[in-house]
């Protein structure tokens, strides 16, 4: 049932483009396995290999601190409204902070969300997909502007703050480098 392709046809391209919600799964040689959802309207296909999402405030940093160590990045998309499919984008990520010299041109790509911290950029090795039977329906109702409205709220300011106090590094104490790259 499952098939692996060197790169996203156009097919899986225009999945990923109907999703709502994708999971992002990093870790480091020695610490915790990281896998967080990401919505919003985050996520762009650059070409049939390469990928970028925005990433807002939250309350950890463990993907950067990840990346910056270890650069693997799985990204997973799963079909909860059509017929069932897991999509699964294997790859070498790097963080894309603010003070970074291709910050615009990437940045450039999204709607600017409250909060935005960094970019990832996914260098796609392998694209696997897999039957999906198993993953129950589930129907997208709306986003949650939540956080939107948290960071809006903070400001760029209150964000730094926020950043310093609770984004400087992951669980197992490895730096992420926000605000040195961002301020």
């Amino acid at each position: 049932m499952g098939k692996q392709y060197a790169t996203l046809s156009e097919k899986l391209t225009e999945f990923i483009s109907e999703q709502k919600i994708y999971f992002v799964g990093t870790a480091t040689t020695d610490g915790r396995v990281n896998v967080s959802p990401k919505g919003m309207d985050s996520f762009r296909v650059l070409n049939n290999n390469r990928v970028i999402w925005l990433n807002v405030t939250g309350s950890g940093n463990e993907t950067s601190a990840h990346v910056q160590l270890n650069p693997r990045m799985t990204i997973m998309f799963c079909a909860f409204d059509a017929p069932p499919l897991i999509l699964r984008l294997y790859g070498m990520a790097r963080v894309v902070h603010k003070k970074d010299h291709d910050w615009k041109e990437l940045f450039a790509h999204f709607n600017p969300l409250p909060g935005a911290r960094q970019i990832f950029d996914l260098s796609i090795e392998m694209v696997q997909t897999s039957c999906g039977m198993a993953v129950p329906y589930y129907e997208h109702t709306g986003d949650r502007e939540l956080l939107s409205d948290w960071a809006k709220k903070k400001g760029d300011d209150g964000l730094m703050e926020y950043w310093d106090e609770k984004n400087q590094s992951s669980i197992d104490n490895i730096p992420t480098n926000i605000i040195a790259k961002n301020v």
